[in-house]
C-alpha cells in the first residue's frame, strides 16, 4: 500500500487584488507558513493537490469564478480543504452562508492581523487532524479489501453479534468452516481480539470509500 506524502503548514491565497495577496503572503511567511498565492480560482484549481494538508484563504468576489463558486467546486471534488473567506462589509451575510457549507471562518476587510494568525493556526490544526483520520480510514479499508467475499459475509455477522452456530446456519456452511473463516479473518486483518476486529470492520460502515 502506498503512503501519500502530505505538505503541512501550507496556506493557499486566492485573490485578484495583488496588494492583498502580497500583504497576506508577507504576514503569513513571517509567521513560518508556506504560502502559495493565485490571482484567480481557475489558476488555483489547475494546480491544487488534494493530498496536501493546507488551508485556503479566498476572496468572496473575484472576476471569473467567485470564491463561492470555488467553494462549490471543492465540495464537488470532496476536497478536505478548510476555507476562510475575505469579505467586504456588505458580504457578511453571504459569508455566513458559506460557513453553513463548510467554510471555517471569514475575515472582514480590513482584517486584523492577530485574528488572521489565530484562524490560520486553528484551521491548519483541523486540516492535520482530518488528514490523519482520512488516512487511517483508507488504511482500514485497504485491509478489509484483503478478505474474500465469503470472509466478508462471516465478518458482517460477527460484527452483528451472531454466534458461530448462527453464522453457519445463515450461510449454510459447517461450524468448522465458520471457525476457519474466522481464523483467516483475524490473520488477514492482523488482529488478536474481537474488539480490534470490530474497530476495523465498523470503519466500513462510516461512509468511507
Amino acid at each position: 500500500m502506498t503512503t501519500t506524502t502530505t505538505v503541512s503548514n501550507t496556506v493557499f491565497i486566492v485573490d485578484d487584488d495583488e496588494a492583498v495577496r502580497d500583504s497576506l503572503r508577507w504576514l503569513l511567511e513571517a509567521n513560518g507558513y508556506r504560502v502559495k498565492a493565485y490571482s484567480g480560482a481557475e489558476e488555483f484549481l489547475n494546480t491544487y493537490d488534494a493530498d496536501q494538508v493546507a488551508v485556503l484563504i479566498a476572496d468572496v468576489r473575484m472576476p471569473g469564478m467567485s470564491g463561492l463558486e470555488l467553494q462549490e467546486e471543492l465540495l464537488a471534488r470532496n476536497a478536505p480543504l478548510p476555507i476562510v473567506f475575505i469579505t467586504g462589509h456588505g458580504d457578511v451575510p453571504m459569508a455566513v452562508s458559506t460557513i453553513k457549507k463548510g467554510a471555517v471562518d471569514f475575515l472582514e476587510k480590513p482584517f486584523n492581523e492577530s485574528d488572521l494568525r489565530s484562524i490560520v493556526a486553528r484551521m491548519l490544526e483541523q486540516a492535520t487532524e482530518d488528514a490523519a483520520k482520512l488516512q487511517e480510514q483508507k488504511s482500514q479499508q485497504a485491509i478489509l479489501s484483503r478478505l474474500t467475499s465469503r470472509e466478508q459475509q462471516v465478518l458482517e455477522r460477527i460484527v452483528a453479534g451472531r454466534l458461530n452456530k448462527q453464522i453457519a446456519g445463515d450461510l449454510n456452511i459447517s461450524i468448522k468452516t465458520v471457525e476457519a473463516h474466522r481464523a483467516n479473518i483475524m490473520e488477514k486483518l492482523e488482529v488478536t481480539t474481537v474488539a480490534d476486529l470490530m474497530k476495523i470492520a465498523l470503519s466500513r460502515s462510516e461512509g468511507v470509500v
